[in-house]
């Protein structure tokens, strides 16, 4: 099967595989607050690390600017709380489209935990969490050059928080974090399971 993505055959597939395609998608559980100190809480599965220390970059990507995107663009700075499968509920009742100013925190019954490099707290009772200042957020245009109303937010991680229960010899253990992924649809996977491959000489 070969075809278009903006000419699908919605009889063979009434469901878009392209999410389930490129997937698990790591979830960046943002936080940010607003220049009158709202507080977004929301779930994004477009989301990465892109560079690795000493200087640390994540991104996360906005289909539509949402209050996330908006929030970190007035105060320069967010927060990204893992998501496991612990706190997999609540992860997804922060992904409902309440009214810009209402905390998605209240609504699934989270804490918040301070920062310490920026103002933007934290989900209490994560794992770990990574606290972020903007570098940039770019506006995604198609080949035409047509905007797309999709929105990438790049930042600095500049503060690095670990729940050191979860370390294991020196190393942070995801299996016993349970971190979640995003499959597409409405599927996801937990990582209870790892194996390793060691890299060629110079890889």
């Amino acid at each position: 099967m070969h075809y278009r993505p903006e000419a699908r055959d919605r009889t063979a597939l009434p469901h878009d595989p392209i999410k389930a395609i490129v997937a698990p998608r790591p979830i960046g559980w943002i936080s940010a607050l607003s220049a009158r100190g709202e507080l977004n809480l929301a779930p994004y599965s477009f989301f990465n690390l892109l560079s690795s220390p000493p200087t640390p970059v994540v991104m996360f990507s906005s289909e539509g600017r949402k209050d996330a995107v908006s929030f970190v663009a007035e105060t320069r700075e967010f927060t990204c709380s893992l998501a496991t499968y612990d706190m997999a509920r609540q992860m997804n009742m922060t992904s409902a489209p309440l009214p810009r100013g209402t905390s998605e925190f209240e609504h699934a019954g989270l804490e918040t935990e301070a920062s310490v490099m920026v103002k933007a707290p934290r989900v209490k009772g994560t794992p770990a969490a990574l606290e972020c200042k903007l570098l940039s957020i770019q506006e995604i245009s198609d080949l035409s050059g047509r905007p797309l109303d999709r929105h990438l937010v790049i930042g600095q991680v500049v503060g690095v928080h670990i729940d050191e229960r979860y370390l294991v010899d020196g190393r942070f253990d995801i299996t016993a974090a349970r971190t979640i992924a995003r499959c597409g649809y409405s599927d996801y996977a937990v990582v209870d399971s790892v194996f390793s491959i060691e890299r060629p000489p110079g890889g």
